[in-house]
């Protein structure tokens, strides 16, 4: 392809040029924000002594936080190429005996240590396969959580499932438990790409699982898909996401595959077949163009929702917020994860459990909360990441509302900045006001190099590589 080559891209009735040379210029690595400071600049020294006594002190908050709860189950039967999550890969189910035994002993913890009068509106179960788990294990495991916290009337309980190993009785267990959304990984139903990534997952399968879900009550059915997997093609991604359109889901994640073999050394086994630049950028532009043409709201970064979805009301009152579970409604809550690998974000800090499944073991034997590192959170770094987030979320950025909240001036505390926002001005990305930040329809595209700029650590040299790339 010429170097002055560009595509049209459509989105929602707006055509946007978007050249070869805008591709390359901000095709770089960078972080996906779901924290600031992102989990690079976490520090070892933060162990379970200093998660305790965040976790008492987020108790202190007036109002009180309400409660986001995270499990981490991390059991798989196979490995698929393409994962960068942290996971066990076993046929033999009563490997998770034990875990459930040292992960309620942690919910346990976590429980004693918090006001029993902060409401949990937010439970979360990922992997790893949760499904993984037998119908008796997942009831055991849920009511177990639900007897030691109190549950808003109206709290969102989801989780992810592989339709390739769970059963109509693990999911009629879950909506009879309460589960009221539900997360279904596909990635892609090319049978090439799923052969070159180890996860063969027939489409029927899919369909079947999503029928029943949709038959038993479930307030909001989410599909994820990957762009940038080995073998793809605009035209092969095209077809999978208009089957996935035709099973008519509340909400799509499109993800973009992010490639880190120096991280995850399964992913080297297809470096030759991966689509790289403009190639990917054509595979990402034919989701979103089919996505929003079928009546898809294009929330951000890498979701999609239906227009009554709480996501899209939520943006459109700018009360959506982002986390490690992504975007999500639930504005002010402190996020708890447990398991092993889990994390946790709080009002000034974010922890994360040991990653190595003996290290998590060995601290639960010892009675120890399984803290492997983490970050208190200085001023800076406060008023960083409230910038960021209202960039990622509303694609705009009042100045007044971070001057207001952090007695400040924006202009003055943020100069160096300001001047780099000038290029991405200049390439139209984002309009720059006396009293605003707007990120455009085509900035949005590239929302996190426009985050990237307020993030003061990306400037400390780095000796090895830490995300992979934006597009």
């Amino acid at each position: 392809m010429g170097r002055d080559e560009s595509l049209n891209i459509n989105i929602q009735s707006e055509t946007l040029n978007v050249s070869t040379d805008l591709v390359e210029k901000y095709n770089v690595p960078g972080p996906r924000y779901t924290s600031y400071p992102t989990a690079p600049e976490w520090i070892d020294s933060f162990g379970p002594a200093n998660f305790k006594e965040t976790l008492a002190e987020s108790n202190n908050a007036r109002p009180p936080r309400p409660l986001s709860l995270y499990m981490h189950l991390p059991f798989c039967e196979s490995l698929c190429l393409f994962c960068g999550c942290n996971v066990v890969i076993s046929k033999k189910h009563g490997v998770s005996h034990p875990y459930l035994e040292k992960l309620e002993w942690e919910i346990g913890q976590i429980a004693s240590r918090l006001d029993g009068a902060r409401p949990v509106v937010q439970f979360h179960w990922g992997g790893g396969t949760p499904t993984y788990m037998s119908p008796s294990q997942l009831e055991d495991l849920f009511l177990y959580t639900r007897q030691r916290f109190q549950f808003a009337p109206d709290a969102e309980i989801g989780i992810e499932v592989d339709p390739r190993v769970t059963t109509e009785e693990q999911v009629r267990t879950l909506r009879r438990l309460g589960f009221n959304r539900i997360s279904m990984g596909v990635q892609d139903f090319n049978p090439l790409v799923q052969e070159t990534v180890h996860r063969i997952q027939p489409y029927d399968v899919t369909k079947r699982l999503l029928d029943l879900c949709r038959s038993l009550g479930f307030d909001s059915i989410n599909i994820d898909l990957i762009y940038g997997l080995p073998h793809q093609t605009p035209e092969s991604f095209v077809e999978s996401v208009d089957k996935v359109i035709g099973m008519s889901p509340d909400r799509v994640a499109m993800f973009s595959y992010a490639h880190v073999p120096w991280l995850k050394k399964q992913q080297g086994s297809f470096a030759g077949f991966i689509p790289q630049g403009m190639d990917k950028f054509r595979i990402f532009r034919s989701g979103i163009e089919r996505f929003t043409a079928a009546g898809y709201l294009y929330i951000g970064m890498d979701h999609f929702a239906r227009p009554n979805d709480e996501l899209c009301l939520a943006q459109r009152d700018r009360t959506l917020q982002r986390n490690f579970q992504g975007y999500t409604t639930k504005a002010g809550a402190d996020l708890f994860g447990m398991g092993v690998s889990a994390i946790s974000g709080l009002a000034r800090a974010y922890a994360q459990n040991f990653r190595d499944l003996d290290a998590y073991y060995g601290a639960v034997a010892q009675n120890t909360l399984p803290t492997m590192r983490g970050i208190s959170l200085t001023g800076d770094d406060l008023v960083r990441r409230a910038v960021i987030s209202k960039l990622l979320c509303h694609s705009v950025l009042h100045k007044k509302e971070i001057e207001e909240e952090f007695n400040l001036g924006f202009d003055e505390y943020f100069p160096d900045e300001l001047e780099r926002l000038k290029p991405l001005a200049a390439d139209g990305l984002v309009l720059l006001s006396p009293g605003s930040i707007s990120v455009t329809s085509l900035g949005r595209i590239f929302i996190r190099n426009v985050a990237m700029v307020f993030d003061t650590y990306l400037r400390k040299p780095k000796e090895k590589p830490l995300f992979s790339k934006t597009l």
